[in-house]
């Protein structure tokens, strides 16, 4: 007797039947690899169109800023000299190239007794009080909700104004400056002038009170020398370089070593923590997605098995082999994992199109994922039908029949 065979176009006729037969059951189990195929490159392809705009937007904020540390003092003792002279602001703003600048220290080197009320039995708030020069509000590029920000006629006749960040104004219950609040930083009176939102150069400008420099020496002396005074430099694009060279030697021609300058490195630092989280994180969410979709296919896999026992019982009686039985499923299982990486492929490249648009960013899609996608599926697909297709195949016909 001749050995039956199986051609390749009867196996995909057979495999087409079978998953025609309850097309709602094959539909519902390529969701899962829709789902988890989609899933996987929507994740990374997000992931890649956020991480560029991320290390854009770094780069960008590195190429622009530089800082100027106040490197004089190295006693534990208050500063007696003051390491960057008077006028400070104008002379690194009148080098080409930069935008805005302006020193800041922090007011006793921490936080701050700060209080919206004298009265008796009231608690002052610890906050982060900052002395500033009006360049260095205008260099952190503030983003002010009310008032005002104060200027050069505050500074020079040392008015008490101050400037504080939103969340210092929940914290303290302002909620306006029409009316001039006043707060008190170690019982010092200063009126409330502006709010600010927050600073792109500043991160933590919404939860710091900002003073006049030359109102912070009069009242609080000068900084402390283990948390000297620095100043900020935002330049225009590729000028950053140069302008640390030259800063130094402008702020101090006496002692230029003084002062140290060199555009800062913790944006690269963060810009790399940040990308290398992102990553790790939406790859791991992106695989538990996929092995979902494998359960699923797996499982439906099987019940099929468990329902067509008398159909395999009876191909077998008729000569088909163990292999063409394991093979009918397999690529069953296989033709719903790449359907389902096809249609989920699709679906996520519109997504990051369509986020990429909303958002203003320029989607990045990368051809090396993307058009392998749909083979994941036909991988995911073969191995959720292993099981299944392998128990089939193991049916004897007898017993088969007898059910």
């Amino acid at each position: 007797m001749r050995p039956t065979r199986l051609t390749l176009r009867d196996l995909v006729s057979e495999s087409l039947a079978g998953l025609s037969q309850r097309p709602a059951r094959t539909v519902l189990t390529m969701l899962g690899t829709v789902l988890g195929v989609g899933s996987f490159v929507a994740v990374l392809g997000l992931t890649a169109t956020a991480s560029g705009q991320i290390s854009g937007a770094f780069s960008v904020m590195t190429a622009t800023q530089i800082t100027i540390t106040d490197a004089g003092a190295g006693s534990t003792q208050q500063s007696t000299v003051y390491d960057f002279p008077p006028g400070s602001d104008s002379t690194i703003q009148s080098l080409n190239g930069v935008l805005a600048a302006g020193v800041r220290w922090s007011v006793g080197a921490g936080p701050q007794p700060v209080s919206a009320n004298l009265a008796a039995g009231s608690v002052p708030q610890q906050i982060a009080v900052s002395a500033a020069t009006p360049g260095y509000l205008h260099a952190i590029e503030p983003r002010l909700t009310e008032g005002t920000l104060w200027g050069e006629f505050h500074e020079q006749r040392t008015m008490s104004v101050a400037v504080i960040g939103s969340g210092v104004a929940r914290q303290l219950g302002i909620a306006s400056v029409a009316s001039q609040p006043a707060i008190f930083i170690k019982g010092q009176a200063f009126t409330v002038i502006g709010i600010l939102a927050g600073a792109q150069r500043d991160p933590t400008a919404a939860i710091t009170v900002y003073i006049p420099a030359a109102t912070a020496r009069n009242h609080f002396g000068n900084p402390v020398s283990f948390s000297p005074a620095s100043m900020l430099v935002r330049t225009q694009l590729g000028a950053a370089d140069l302008i640390a060279h030259q800063a130094p030697l402008a702020l101090r021609p006496d002692d230029p070593q003084i002062l140290q300058a060199a555009p800062p490195p913790t944006a690269t630092v963060l810009r790399d923590d940040v990308l290398a989280s992102l990553n790790s994180l939406f790859v791991v969410l992106a695989a538990i997605t996929l092995i979902i979709g494998a359960v699923g296919i797996a499982n439906t896999t099987l019940v099929a098995v468990m329902e067509r026992t008398g159909e395999i019982g009876l191909r077998r009686a008729v000569g088909a082999r163990r292999r063409h039985i394991a093979a009918q499923f397999l690529t069953e299982s296989a033709a719903i994992g790449t359907l389902g990486g096809l249609i989920g492929t699709a679906i996520a490249v519109s997504v990051i199109v369509g986020v990429a648009i909303a958002r203003h960013w320029t989607a990045v899609i990368d051809p090396a994922l993307t058009l392998p996608a749909p083979l994941i599926g036909t991988v995911t697909g073969l191995l959720a039908g292993a099981y299944p297709a392998l128990r089939a195949a193991r049916i004897e016909p007898l017993e088969a029949l007898r059910r």
